[in-house]
């Protein structure tokens, strides 16, 4: 049974048509990529499902919600956690303040603070250099410091599937390996299902797991990434030229 299903989504931003009847399913614990060139309309696809943007037609559902159109507090509550293109830290706040926004939608439930507390100290053994530093203000982290925060700070909502917009974006190579060794391990050790936006097809290739090519706003390949990669198809479908398979 699948945990998201996205079925003929559209989004429009006036007359622009960012994404056009797009619709798939990811089941639980699955790692799936989407890629392809800037303009393809695939972080306005990863906004649709967080809440962020509002579809212009579609249904979107998520453990068995109809999330359309719904805000994205409303969204968090019933596991579905975004991680947003530029990390978007409180730069003045510190780094364990940073993480403890993310309880905060809990607040009053039955044992919420001893689960936070629980929490916590799990995303500070994935990410110990957060522990370090946590009463640092988080804006002056590096770029994969923040990338690492955001991402635990995404974990202290409880979710079962984490969106993220371009973890790599502005990281040197070897900080976005770390990232996504990271990333990887916490899906192993939760089964967490993982969305992940990527402009390049190749970190989908090295990491594995299912990869959508979008281009036009429409999805063009749709399969095992290490498989399109070593296909012909990919370059046809990222480009649009060619027989697409």
């Amino acid at each position: 049974m699948s945990l998201l299903n996205v079925s003929n989504i559209g989004i429009r931003y006036g007359r622009l048509t960012a994404v056009r009847n797009v619709s798939f399913t990811m089941a639980e614990g699955e790692v799936l990529f989407i890629t392809g060139p800037n303009g393809a309309g695939k972080s306005s696809l990863l906004r649709a499902i967080a809440g962020v943007t509002a579809p212009s037609g579609g249904r979107i559902d998520f453990a068995d919600h109809d999330i359309t159109g719904k805000v994205p507090e409303a969204i968090a509550r019933l596991g579905l956690s975004m991680v947003p293109e530029g990390r978007d830290v409180f730069g003045s706040l510190s780094i364990e303040e940073n993480l403890m926004v993310g309880t905060g939608m809990h607040a009053g439930e039955n044992g919420w603070r001893a689960r936070a507390m629980a929490e916590l100290e799990a995303v500070y053994a994935t990410f110990p250099i957060l522990k370090e530093r946590r009463h640092s203000q988080a804006g002056l982290l590096s770029g994969g410091q923040q990338q690492m925060l955001v991402i635990g700070r995404a974990l202290m909502t409880y979710p079962r599937l984490i969106a993220i917009d371009e973890p790599s974006l502005g990281l040197a190579p070897n900080i976005t390996d770390q990232v996504y060794e990271r990333l990887i391990a916490l899906q192993k050790e939760r089964r967490l299902t993982l969305l992940i936006v990527e402009q390049s097809s190749t970190r989908a290739m090295m990491v594995g797991g299912r990869m959508m090519l979008m281009r036009g706003g429409e999805i063009v390949l749709d399969g095992d990434a290490r498989a399109l990669g070593k296909s012909e198809a990919i370059e046809a479908a990222y480009f649009g030229y060619g027989e697409q398979a």
